[in-house]
């Protein structure tokens, strides 16, 4: 039939070496690595990269695991049936299997500063090779070695899932071996009754398909975060292929690695390091007319490129309450004061998700950090310096200097 064709496809060499029973191992610890690197040429994609190799089915067939979003591993767990499988065995007693395809969670801490997320998994496929203890012709007396198979079980061969799992795009066998795999969609069993007896069968290895769900990284700290996440296996267990098939390993964990590599630059334009404040259109209306200036001031312009919350503030050669203080390079003195806000981008906000609209900084490195929504790549933001009236109007008295000066450090720090 042409399901039939599509589904599967023969493998006529066939090897199968050494004993029905190996030594149990204890545990089966599984990597999983995740990265995330901002993307200039993606700057809305907010998202983990899955770096852990595939392999086993989704390596083999990715498009078919990727349409149900999964990744997939092949790891080296083998189950071996203890009694004969016939057709009035119990369900438990024959072919089956439970995954844990419900999400579960898992804390992931970076390994440095302690700083905890969650991550969440969920096993949404699996996959093995069974082997039988005679050819499928031998056991069922049908001839042809799809068809032979295919008589072997109630319901047809294991190219198709018994419901309520999901049959995946390719199937292969052999004289005594059928490769199969199947989508998981809810956390309970799934069986194939057998309809002739087979003395004793084995799982090879087991696929495993997974997906993962991951926090937002532009709330994360830079850094490696470290989790896991065990399965137990065996009957009753997360991971359960009844009461006959035994597991030669008790559990299995996901050992989660993220790793957050963040962006924060600053482009400042050619002599933006220099600031001259100034008062509302120069001092032409000082010179020719004595009119007093309000205010000085100068809006310095950058571009910032951030992935991640940051800080900014502000360090003063002259330091003075909240702002910084310039030197009168005639008298010394130093009551002068300029104080600094900052003016950034919309998709950049306050730890409350407020604008930042001229935020006044201070001098201080406890001070506020602010919240990238997604990766900005050299958006345009503002520097405001100010010497406000009551300062204007003590630097222009008689006796006072020209000229003041100060240097003003601005800090934007990622280690928030």
């Amino acid at each position: 039939m042409v399901s039939a064709v599509r589904k599967c496809s023969r493998i006529s060499a066939f090897c199968f070496c050494g004993s029905i029973f190996s030594a149990p191992a204890l545990a089966i610890t599984q990597e999983i690595r995740a990265t995330y690197v901002p993307d200039p040429a993606n700057p809305q994609s907010n998202a983990f990269i899955n770096q852990t190799p595939q392999s086993g089915y989704c390596g083999q067939y990715p498009n078919d695991c990727r349409r149900y979003n999964l990744m997939g591993v092949s790891l080296p767990l083998r189950f071996t049936s203890v009694q004969a499988i016939r057709p009035e065995s119990a369900e438990r007693d024959g072919a089956m299997f439970r995954m844990p395809a419900q999400w579960r969670g898992l804390t992931v801490r970076n390994i440095v500063t302690g700083e905890a997320e969650t991550v969440e998994v969920r096993i949404g496929g699996f996959g093995s090779r069974y082997v039988l203890s005679d050819t499928a012709s031998n056991l069922t007396g049908v001839s042809g070695e799809y068809e032979s198979h295919n008589a072997l079980w109630v319901g047809r061969g294991w190219g198709w899932a018994p419901r309520p799992c999901e049959d995946g795009a390719m199937a292969s066998y052999g004289p005594e071996f059928y490769r199969f795999f199947w989508f998981t969609p809810s956390d309970v069993v799934c069986s194939k009754p057998s309809a002739f007896e087979i003395p004793w069968m084995t799982y090879d290895y087991l696929d495993v398909a997974y997906e993962l769900r991951t926090p937002n990284p532009l709330g994360m700290s830079a850094g490696i975060y470290a989790g896991e996440l065990t399965y137990g296996v065996g009957p009753g267990q997360d991971i359960d292929a009844g009461n006959n098939l035994l597991p030669d390993t008790s559990s299995l964990t996901f050992r989660v690695l993220l790793d957050v590599q963040h962006v924060l630059k600053v482009d400042i334009p050619p002599g933006g390091n220099r600031i001259a404040l100034v008062p509302q259109g120069g001092w032409q209306a000082w010179l020719q007319q004595g009119s007093k200036p309000t205010r000085l001031f100068r809006d310095q312009t950058f571009n910032i490129s951030a992935s991640s919350r940051f800080k900014m503030y502000f360090e003063c050669e002259y330091a003075a309450v909240a702002s910084c203080a310039l030197r009168d390079t005639v008298s010394g003195a130093t009551d002068a004061q300029v104080f600094l806000s900052v003016s950034l981008p919309d998709s950049i906000a306050d730890m409350a998700g407020h604008p930042v609209k001229r935020r006044p900084l201070s001098n201080s490195p406890e001070a506020m950090a602010f919240q990238p929504t997604r990766f900005m790549q050299r958006a345009p933001a503002t520097l405001h310096f100010e010497i406000p009236g009551a300062h204007v109007e003590q630097m222009l008295q008689p006796g006072k200097g020209k000229r003041y000066v100060g240097n003003v450090t601005v800090i934007w720090d990622s280690e928030v």
